[in-house]
Formats: structure tokens, sequence, C-alpha cells
């Protein structure tokens, strides 16, 4: 187990930057190439449950500092470089009969501590157009990525190794050894959705571009060591046509056992986005269908490559067939820049509730603005509201506001 207390937080950034800088004082490349900042994140959370019934609603304020810090790399044959990471979650506001947003950690009936906070890092190796790099890290794969939806990101410690030595081939692979989850401040196995954990998630894969960099196709393999392993193929592509631009993201994934797990896992998604953008308008038309005895596996809290994963449902439930429409607007090309909007809705059917046939719908609207100028210029404000509706869970309505303002240290 890992735990980071509050007042540690700043000497683990010092010590770890300021032994690296000074140890590489004579590379350049290392300090020149740096880059440090500070997110301020100011987040509040309700979730309205619509009955009566034990909880009511989830709903908590909180505030949260999150600091990146990138070295380059030193100059010579090998390069080396470190990559560091800290986070700060204060609770603003919460009570026992609310508590248990994800953004502190806590459950319902318990509000937890007053704050929480991590820190980590990870050392890296370059050689020719190939990085390795050990010790925390948060991947954004379509085989893996990193959830970033609540107060501090979710953050892994293990290896990866990014291949860049023939030109628009792109080659991934590693292994996840721990988790620390968006609301934990503890190193812990990394659990699958459908439940089993294990200390070990290989992966490989990659992507090649071609077509002018308009099309892109991938080919990844996963395993959670004793739980399930995975293959995805990708294949994205864009076309320019007239004031137009078209797009489609087809992904396929096809999941089976590995273990002795209680469930027999064999799932086949298939995941469909096409898109149509032209000015300030862009819209979107997605497709899912999560074919299987068991819903979609994929690692908890992760953001899982797939059409449908939206504000609160995932729609990947057993059999499950899903549609989504979508449409967006930039007001940047309409006089008012830093302003952008969306509204989407999905429906899913088709999958088992008990002896009835399920069905579920969700509406987001989400609306963000940041500041173009003055003493708060880049300050964002984002506010996301969403309405759930469904025979397989609670009726949900939800709104989340969140204030983001970054601070570039170097």
């Amino acid at each position: 187990m890992k735990h980071v207390k509050t007042h540690t937080l700043a000497g683990a950034i010092a010590v770890a930057l300021g032994t690296s800088l000074a140890g590489n004082a004579q590379a350049a490349g290392f300090v020149d190439d740096a880059n440090a900042n500070l997110q301020l994140r100011n987040f509040y959370f309700n979730r309205d449950f619509r009955d009566p019934g034990a909880q009511s609603k989830a709903e908590e304020w909180a505030q949260g500092f999150i600091f990146k810090a990138e070295s380059g790399f030193t100059e010579g044959f090998i390069g080396f470089g470190v990559d560091v990471y800290a986070g700060v979650g204060l609770k603003l506001d919460s009570a026992d009969d609310r508590a248990g947003t994800g953004l502190l950690p806590n459950s319902y009936g318990n509000e937890g501590p007053g704050s929480y906070s991590e820190a980590t890092a990870a050392g890296k190796v370059r050689l020719s157009k190939s990085v390795l790099k050990v010790g925390g890290l948060m991947p954004k794969l379509p085989i893996a990525s990193s959830g970033d939806l609540r107060l501090l990101p979710q953050e892994f410690t293990g290896a990866s190794l990014a291949v860049n030595e023939i030109e628009n081939l792109d080659l991934q692979g590693g292994q996840l050894r721990e988790v620390n989850y968006r609301n934990s401040t503890n190193s812990e196995d990394i659990r699958a959705t459908l439940g089993g954990s294990s200390d070990r998630f290989n992966y490989l894969g990659g992507n090649y571009a071609f077509n002018s960099d308009n099309t892109k196709i991938g080919i990844w393999g996963a395993e959670l060591e004793d739980v399930y392993e995975q293959t995805l193929f990708n294949l994205v592509h864009a076309q320019p046509v007239g004031d137009w631009t078209l797009g489609a993201n087809l992904a396929y994934f096809d999941t089976g056992d590995s273990g002795n797990q209680p469930l027999d896992i064999d799932h086949q998604m298939k995941s469909l986005m096409l898109s149509a953008a032209t000015g300030a308008h862009k819209l979107w038309l997605g497709y899912q269908h999560s074919d299987g005895d068991t819903a979609f596996p994929f690692l908890a809290e992760t953001d899982p490559y797939v059409a449908n994963y939206v504000q609160i449902l995932d729609f990947t439930r057993a059999d499950e067939k899903s549609w989504q429409a979508r449409y967006d607007i930039n007001f940047a090309t309409l006089g008012v820049p830093g302003l952008s909007a969306f509204t989407r809705y999905v429906t899913g059917d088709d999958f088992a509730v008990g002896n009835r046939e399920g069905s579920e719908w969700e509406r987001d609207v989400d609306v963000s603005y940041t500041l173009q100028s003055g003493p708060l210029k880049n300050l964002s404000v984002r506010w996301r509201n969403a309405m759930v509706r469904s025979n397989a869970t609670r009726d949900i309505d939800e709104n989340r506001l969140i204030l983001n303002y970054t601070f570039a240290l170097k």
C-alpha cells in the first residue's frame, strides 16, 4: 500500500526534480526541453437518483491541485530523463448522506477525510526514436487509457516502451503492475469491470498511418493476467470533401478468458463512429454492439475505446445494441472565441433485465468557455449536464461544474 501524506508532497516534488536537475546540469537538453505546470481544478458534482431510496443524491464539491513535470533528455547516444506527477485533493463540501461521487476517498455513509494526496515519478531512457519509461504512468492508448473524469487522474505503476523507428509506424508495449484509482492514495492490483484483479496487465500493439496521415490502422493485444485477454482491430479515416471533412472510426474487440474466473468470457465488441464537419459545426453518428454473454470487459475506471462510452453510461451490457447522435458547435467562427458546446443522445436496448427486455437512454449537454484575455486568461469553465432513464438501473439527473486553471511553471 502507498499512502502519501499532504505535508510530504512538496518534499517529494523537490527531491525528484532537484536531484535530477542538479545531477544533469551539464546536459542542456534535460533542462531546456523540460516543462512543468500546476493545474487547479475546482469540481462540483451533483447526481440526483430521482427516487427516495437509501441514497437520494450524491453531491460533493472539491478542489484539486495537479502538478506535472517532464524533463528533456540528457545529451549523448543514450538520453536519460524523469517525469514527475503529484496531486492533492481537498474536500470543500460533503456529508455522509451525499458522499460517493468519486471526487474524494469516501463512500455513502462516510464522507471520509478532508484531504488526500499522491505522488509518483517515472525514469525514462531514449535511444534513437525509442523511449522506455519505468515508474508512474498515465497511458493514453486504445487498449488502455488512464481515466481523468474526476478530481485527480488515475495513474499506473509499470513500464512502457514506445518505438518510432519506422516512419508512420508507432509501436507500443508494456506491463502495468499496480493502479492508483482516481479517488485513492493506495496502489493496488488492477481490477476489471467484470470482476477479478491482477498485478500484471501486458499489452503490445501499434498504429500505422498512411494516405497523407488521413488513414490509420491499429492492431493491439492485451492480457489482464488470469482474468481476460483481448485483441483490438482499429481503423480511423478522415476524408476532405469540399468544405466538409468526413470521418470514420471503427473498432472491433475480441475478448476471452485468461485464467480461472467464475465468468465464462466470450465477447465481441463492434464500435463505429461516423462524423461530418464543416465550419463551426460537426455531426456524429455512432453504433455499438456489445455481443456476448457478459458485459464488455475493460480496466476499471479507464476510458474504453468505444463509441458510446459517455458521461454516465457506457452501453456495454451483454448483447446491448446502442445508437448515438451528437452535434458539436465551435462559436469561435461565429465571433465568440473560447466558447464551444455539444449535445448528444444515446439509446440502447436488446439486453436482458431478469425476464424482460432492457432499454435505456442518456442525453448529455456539455458547454465550455475559456477566457481569452485579462488577468484570468485561459481559465476554463465547463458545465456538463446529463439525464439517464433506464429499466436496468436507477434514473439519474446529473450536473458537473468544473473550473480549470493551469500555471505554466516552465
